[in-house]
């Protein structure tokens, strides 16, 4: 898979993407959730981040990482192409360039929770509203030294 990195021209496809993969692994969000976050990641976390595109053989998003420093800020992938390895690939990538990471995953995507934990962070702690004050919990994760 290449890896590249993004470019304003991404924004829109990247915000599509996350949305279906929102609503594909997000199902404790409602609707006003979706609409409130999607301008944000559009117009807003995509362009303040660090942001790594991982393309399909044709060209097309199959998924992609932004990380704020050594914080993994978002990791989404194209929903019909999960299981794939594709965040592993990602995760990789921005392990390369920063080798002790962290991120905050909801507590409601057990999925998520799981998928780090293979990878292998651990879990150090735990807050009762994310990152915008909003009442969904987050799990803190850090990555455990090679």
């Amino acid at each position: 898979m290449n890896i590249r990195p993004r470019v304003a021209a991404d924004d829109v496809a990247l915000a599509a993407l996350w949305e279906r993969s929102a609503r594909a692994t997000h199902d404790f969000l409602s609707e006003d959730d979706i609409q409130f976050f999607y301008p944000l990641v559009r117009d807003a976390y995509l362009s303040a981040l660090t942001v790594w595109v991982g393309e399909n053989p044709v060209g097309t998003p199959a998924g992609f990482i932004a990380t704020g420093g050594d914080t993994v800020e978002m990791l989404f992938i194209e929903p019909a192409q999960r299981g794939q390895g594709i965040g592993r690939q990602l995760l990789d990538h921005v392990k390369a360039l920063h080798p002790t990471l962290s991120v905050d995953v909801n507590e409601q995507n057990p999925q998520a929770h799981g998928f780090y934990l293979h990878y292998g962070f651990e879990q150090t702690g735990r807050s009762q509203t994310d990152g915008e004050g909003r009442p969904f919990p987050v799990i803190h994760l850090t990555l455990k030294p090679a």
